[in-house]
């Protein structure tokens, strides 16, 4: 299938041409790749062995942080799948990836999103990289512990908005982990799983 022999065509660029890291994290102090480096690296290279990537977001998650000083983050994680379309025969091969980011204003979307698709290209095209630094990339944020009543109040929520028991399960662990010192806080967190989880068994 021709998508395959797109996407090797396009790893012989990218392994000898590289990507330059050049973009330094100021608070951190250390280089990094930037996601329109990214983009401008691979355009060239995915037209000359035709080759589409189509990106596609089927997750999202937003919770509100506060930073130490007091201040309000937005930490969004997206799940993204990218089709990889060879357009001589149509074929097409996916890749998934999850992206997150942190922002205080309104880009940890369009972050969390780079994110995704940054490092669905290194991984395809196992671009050279010594480090891989996230892409909200020239800044670092340190938000506070989340106390158990953000943690119960996010899994509250995220649990209303669960498709099934198997999406569930897997807000309900690291929840109620994150609950160890508080068992006042596990015990709700155990009823709001038994109850959305008679939910979901009635709706199926």
């Amino acid at each position: 299938m021709s998508v395959y022999k797109a996407i090797s065509a396009v790893a012989k660029d990218m392994a000898e041409k590289g990507i330059s890291k050049d973009r330094e994290n100021r608070q951190q102090g250390f280089q990094f790749r930037g996601i329109d480096q990214v983009y401008n690296a691979l355009a060239p290279a995915l037209v000359r062995h035709g080759l589409l990537i189509l990106p596609r977001i089927i997750e999202r998650t937003v919770t509100e942080r506060q930073t130490q000083r007091g201040g309000v983050l937005f930490y969004v994680v997206v799940k993204a799948e990218f089709d990889f379309v060879g357009v001589e025969d149509g074929s097409v091969h996916t890749v998934t990836t999850y992206g997150e980011a942190m922002d205080s204003g309104d880009k940890a979307t369009n972050k969390a999103m780079s994110i995704a698709y940054k490092y669905a290209a290194f991984q395809t095209f196992c671009i050279p990289t010594e480090e891989t630094a996230v892409d909200a990339d020239s800044e670092v944020h340190h938000p506070s512990p989340l106390s158990p009543d953000q943690i119960l109040a996010d899994f509250t929520t995220q649990a209303t908005e669960c498709a099934d028991l198997e999406c569930l399960k897997q807000l309900y662990k690291p929840a109620w982990n994150g609950l160890a010192n508080s068992p006042e806080h596990q015990k709700k967190c155990v009823e709001v799983f038994q109850v959305r989880g008679k939910e979901l068994n009635k709706a199926a």
